[in-house]
C-alpha cells in the first residue's frame, strides 16, 4: 500500500507557500528545484515537483578544432586604471 503524506499550509498575503517538511523529505525537494502547478477542468489542483537538472553537460567530450584559442585575446577590451 502507498504511503499517504497529508499536511496543510496557509497561504501568505504576498501568496507563497511552505512546503511542509514530512512533505519536502518524502518527494526529496531541494532548492532551486520546480513545482508545476496545475487546475484541471472540474478546478482540481495537482501538484509536481520537477527536479533541477545539474550537470546538463556532464556527457558531452571537449573537441580539438587543432586552434588555440584565448578569449582574453578576443575581446575587444580595455583597461582602465582609475587610481
Amino acid at each position: 500500500m502507498p504511503r499517504k503524506i497529508e499536511r496543510e499550509t496557509t497561504l501568505t498575503e504576498q501568496f507563497s507557500v511552505t512546503i511542509p517538511p514530512a512533505v519536502r523529505r518524502e518527494v526529496g525537494v531541494k532548492p532551486g528545484d520546480m513545482i508545476r502547478w496545475q487546475v484541471d477542468d472540474d478546478g482540481s489542483l495537482s501538484v509536481e515537483h520537477r527536479r533541477q537538472q545539474y550537470g546538463a553537460f556532464d556527457d558531452l567530450n571537449a573537441v580539438d578544432i587543432g586552434e588555440s584559442t584565448d578569449v582574453a585575446d578576443e575581446m575587444d577590451t580595455e583597461i582602465v586604471d582609475f587610481d
